[in-house]
């Protein structure tokens, strides 16, 4: 079975920023969030054993869903400069270990990977593991596709499969954009319908499948949950509308994915990225990679950084 591996690249390292605590390399950069997705990594070509591996991330520019509704992640905390300063760092690890980085004008990572995902599923690929913190990826879960969530920091994982979702959410991967629609996203700002909450949307869902079907059972007679839920209903249509539409991954980004491009060869006889730890102070990531015991690694070694206060002060987790 031929399986690829896509990586959520921005929001594993907002986890491994916060799971790690500060750390600098041997010149002086903070790096806690380098160490910690490169980490989780070689946990995931050590557990998942991928065939393929890509990474995607997210640009630092609108896209289609700002374009939509003004205030679409309006409310959301800046990303702290010593957070963001790392990316660029985390891509130069990705390269060097010659793996693939993908990104689209206009869209999210979320659609880059749903579409990346739909273009393998139909190009020689069996099974796809998304590696992600973000739950509104459990809607691509389905035939051949399946998550892999951080759990406890990220000394844990969760693969969900469609059982996985149901029993998480209460609703089947294809109606979490409904449930989305319905309740909301504080995170993303979206607002959902106003005063529909997580138990009420489950209800709804259950009896009537999906956002469209609650709607056109509004205007029949055959309406059982009560004229509270139904004025909610009616006053936040609009709403609910809008934020299905903000909740809903694309599958049709304009990326060209080539597979053979992101095969997974060599990974551990890698001299480059094994030269990018060393200069990063990764000796004991460089020693998981050879099999060499970490005080073999000739090298300078990753520190903790007082001057900084991120992390959640938790260090090796992976």
């Amino acid at each position: 079975m031929k399986r690829l591996v896509l990586i959520d690249g921005h929001a594993m390292v907002y986890r491994a920023y916060y799971a790690y605590p500060a750390l600098s390399s041997p010149s002086g950069q903070l790096v806690n969030a380098v160490y910690g997705f490169t980490a989780l990594l070689l946990k995931t070509i050590d557990e998942l054993r991928p065939d393929y591996l890509a990474v995607a991330f997210d640009l630092p520019f609108p896209t289609f869903r700002h374009a939509a509704y003004m205030a679409y992640q309006a409310k959301r905390k800046s990303m702290d400069l010593d957070m963001k300063d790392q990316i660029s760092i985390v891509q130069e690890v990705v390269e060097a270990a010659d793996i693939p980085i993908f990104t689209a004008p206009g869209y999210e990572a979320d659609d880059v990977i749903g579409t990346i995902a739909k273009q393998s599923l139909q190009n020689k690929v069996d099974e796809v593991v998304i590696v992600t913190g973000d739950r509104d990826m459990l809607q691509l879960v389905g035939k051949g596709v399946k998550i892999c969530m951080p759990a406890k920091g990220m000394s844990q994982t969760r693969i969900f499969d469609s059982k996985g979702v149901h029993e998480y959410l209460g609703v089947n991967p294809g109606q979490v954009v409904d449930y989305k629609a319905l309740t909301g996203d504080p995170s993303d700002n979206y607002p959902g319908v106003p005063g529909i909450g997580p138990k009420t949307a489950v209800t709804l869902i259950e009896e009537y499948g999906t956002l469209e079907n609650i709607y056109k059972r509004l205007e029949t007679r055959d309406w059982k949950l009560g004229n509270n839920i139904a004025k909610k209903l009616v006053e936040g249509q609009e709403s609910g509308v809008l934020s299905k539409e903000l909740a809903t991954i694309r599958d049709d980004v304009p990326v060209e994915f080539d597979l053979e491009r992101a095969k997974l060869n060599g990974f551990r006889e890698n001299k480059r990225l094994i030269n990018k730890l060393k200069e990063l102070g990764f000796r004991s990531l460089v020693a998981r990679i050879t099999g060499k015991a970490a005080a073999e690694i000739n090298s300078k070694s990753v520190k903790k950084n007082p001057r900084v206060g991120s992390g959640s002060g938790q260090i090796g987790l992976i």
